[in-house]
């Protein structure tokens, strides 16, 4: 089949989202800036709250997608694990239609560039995802399996909750805008994902993604 007739067969979509991470970088995440994580290796968690948006006919809107993922260096160097979760109140055709936008397969940023960073990937699993949308104070929890829960920077000198924010403005990877925000809780313990690092880097943007020109 010709990419020409691949495109024109391929599902469109369109969604908007909640971006909430952490990682094991240090605060600031060497990976926004010289493209290689503080600690050699990257392990990280993101879970998405999808504002509005749909694949092809179906409505996306409400639905929750966290993703895990732990790779021996750069993520550009691939060799990456991830498993993704998907919220268990998502229909059947909900489900088909994330798998396809996070396996990458459904075409545009980012997973498209980052299916070929993955040599394992598990799921769609389906598990209760309790999530808080709450801009720096944002959290996510699968319970029994992994915790997400942000918290402010604050200025040790003042004492005041610190304003930091990430722009890329040419348009970034993951999103364009994000606040800076640090870990209060960040764990999973899921078959060979299994790592802990509170009070490390972590942010929440708004993200728009989507496989049309």
């Amino acid at each position: 089949m010709s990419a020409t007739a691949t495109t024109a067969a391929r599902t469109t979509y369109r969604i908007k989202l909640d971006h909430i991470e952490a990682c094991n970088c240090q605060h600031g995440c060497n990976c926004q800036f010289g493209g290689f994580p503080n600690e050699g290796k990257c392990e990280f968690l993101i879970g998405y709250h999808i504002r509005e948006g749909r694949y092809g006919d179906v409505d996306l809107g409400g639905t929750k997608v966290v993703v895990a993922l732990k790779y021996p260096g750069a993520i550009h160097e691939g060799n990456g694990r991830c498993v993704l979760f998907v919220g268990d109140d998502a229909s059947r055709e909900q489900v088909d239609a994330l798998e396809e936008i996070w396996s990458g397969r459904a075409g545009g940023m980012p997973w498209e560039a980052l299916a070929g960073t993955l040599s394992s990937v598990e799921g769609p699993v389906q598990r209760p995802i309790e999530m808080k949308v709450d801009g720096k104070r944002s959290s996510f929890q699968i319970p029994g399996v992994l915790e997400l829960e942000l918290t402010p920077l604050v200025d040790p000198v003042s004492g005041e909750e610190k304003e930091v924010q990430i722009r890329y403005p040419k348009g970034g990877f993951f999103w364009d805008t994000a606040d800076c925000t640090t870990s209060a809780t960040m764990r999973i313990d899921y078959g060979d994902l299994a790592f802990s690092y509170p009070g490390k880097f972590a942010s929440v943007a708004v993200a728009e993604w989507s496989n049309e020109a």
